[in-house]
């Protein structure tokens, strides 16, 4: 669990250039870039959650 919270954060971290470029100079590629790891983001939040769930049904 506790790689997958990395993996998250890591992720996160890897956006903040594409972050900057898309909105501070406009450059539309970041935009793809950005709209891209906030998908992967969603995926990866729900499989967290889904773990998470699954184990306190267990508990």
């Amino acid at each position: 669990m506790k790689n997958r919270f990395s993996e998250l954060k890591d992720l996160v971290m890897s956006l903040e250039d594409d972050f900057s470029k898309f909105y501070e100079k406009g450059n539309q590629a970041a935009g793809t870039r950005v709209r891209k790891g906030m998908q992967d983001m969603k995926n990866l939040a729900q499989d967290i959650r889904i773990q998470v769930q699954d184990i306190k049904n267990k508990a």
